[in-house]
């Protein structure tokens, strides 16, 4: 049960690393009671909180159960839980803790495996963070942002040919189940150059953690990067806080003027928490069951990512985003591509024939790519997706013979050129095809231009 009184400040040590700092003993605490409760939320009255603030629960088990105000209605306050609810009961009682969400950062941290509350997952021991930022960090001046002017090499030789990724830009990975997007997000993790990397791995398999820790990021890989997990078992809220905990770090990180690659695996995770959260408290569904208030907090998440004020870091993120169905006019799929700098589209055809990675290069888009390269090499892209579109648009007619040779130039160069088109689109996963290499391989793909 919680102390009657909080003038020790004993309880304060329960809590999350969210408020140790910023809470403080308050001489007199109004009170509430828990009232109801509807799947996971809690309806509290006789206290009063704001929005975003956390609240301490008493439970029979001995210990205070910590949930944050998702919402309010005349004398009610809704609740979400961030922990397990074992002990809960009727009339249990709420005492609000503090309006300030703060989450650790620091070199401390380069190493680590958290959870989405900030408690280390790796029992390395506890965590001594240097300081703490807000959770939903802080807005920044969009004429006061660098622009992107400097190409990234990420290792993988179709993304830095064809679809050149920019210092600072946020990309998505859009694809179905099963089809190689976590593959491919650790391909990139290994072999783009970026002083610090911040992995999210919101709402997946929790075998996948200690799998992209170990045979992924590895030991050297671990020294330079934060790995954030809050797997499917995790409450909605905490796979929520998970992305935004992600964020803030690398936002630290980025204030330092330091390179940045995030990565966030899934902006689909993501929205779904959101989704039912806003569910729970009542707000109608709007677009296949999403609420309005999901595709709000989309741009409010991704646009904390990319370049800091002038002369600053960076943060490039990649963001994957599950299509249902691998339907590409998902909600999610659709509102990321509208807020996202470009999107490499994964393709379950390609997946299928054994082609990997399975980009599929006619549906994928890097907007800001004629700013960052120089104007030969966009040439060059734009004439290997002009020959292997030609292909792809005619393969029906090519496969079953009904095209004659000479007919059209065009398909004829296309026809002779596809096998090495396809080849230079391939890579293993264990190989890295850095920046050059990738635009001597768009050449000599394409017969006749120079690398760059």
């Amino acid at each position: 049960m919680i102390p009657d009184t909080d003038r020790s400040g004993r309880w304060m040590a329960r809590l999350s690393p969210y408020v140790q700092r910023a809470a403080r003993p308050v001489p007199l605490v109004v009170e509430g009671r828990l009232t109801r409760m509807v799947g996971l939320t809690l309806e509290a009255v006789g206290c009063q909180a704001n929005i975003g603030g956390r609240c301490l629960i008493s439970s029979t088990a001995g210990r205070p159960i910590e949930a944050e105000v998702v919402g309010f209605h005349a004398d009610k306050l809704y609740l979400m839980p961030i922990g397990d609810l074992r002990g809960l009961g009727p009339g249990a009682r709420v005492v609000p803790a503090n309006d300030v969400c703060e989450v650790p950062v620091g070199e401390q941290l380069l190493g680590r495996v958290l959870d989405g509350a900030g408690h280390p997952l790796d029992a390395r021991g506890p965590l001594h963070a240097e300081r703490r930022v807000p959770l939903t960090g802080r807005p920044i001046n969009p004429l006061a942002r660098d622009p992107i002017r400097e190409p990234l090499d990420v290792g993988v030789g179709a993304i830095n040919a064809l679809l050149s990724v920019g210092r600072g830009q946020r990309m998505g990975l859009f694809a179905g189940s099963g089809v190689g997007k976590s593959v491919l997000l650790g391909m990139m993790t290994r072999y783009t150059n970026a002083d610090v990397i911040v992995v999210g791995l919101i709402g997946e398999r929790g075998r996948e953690v200690k799998e992209f820790v170990q045979n992924i990021l590895g030991e050297e890989g671990m020294r330079r990067a934060v790995v954030v997990a809050t797997p499917a078992d995790n409450s909605p809220l905490m796979r929520m806080h998970g992305a935004m905990l992600a964020t803030s770090i690398a936002e630290h990180f980025r204030d330092q003027g330091k390179h940045v690659l995030l990565l966030m695996d899934s902006l689909t995770r993501f929205a779904q928490a959101q989704r039912e959260i806003a569910l729970a408290i009542g707000e109608p569904p709007a677009t296949k069951g999403y609420p309005p208030s999901v595709f709000a907090r989309l741009p409010q998440l991704v646009e904390r990512a990319g370049n800091g004020d002038k002369g600053g870091g960076s943060i490039t993120a990649f963001y994957t985003v599950l299509t249902e169905g691998d339907d590409q006019n998902d909600p999610i799929a659709d509102a990321a591509r509208a807020i996202l700098d470009g999107h490499v589209v994964l393709s379950r055809e390609l997946a299928e024939a054994g082609h990997y990675p399975a980009i599929d290069i006619e549906a994928s888009i890097s907007r800001v790519m004629v700013e960052i390269v120089a104007p030969e090499h966009e040439q060059a892209a734009r004439r290997f997706r002009q020959i292997y579109s030609t292909y792809r648009q005619n393969r029906d007619l090519i496969s079953v013979g009904a095209y004659q040779p000479g007919s059209d130039p065009r398909i004829d160069e296309a026809i002779a050129m596809y096998p090495q088109l396809t080849e230079f689109l391939q890579q293993h996963m264990g190989e890295r095809v850095g920046w050059p290499d990738s635009l001597a391989g768009l050449a000599t793909a394409l017969g006749a231009l120079d690398a760059q």
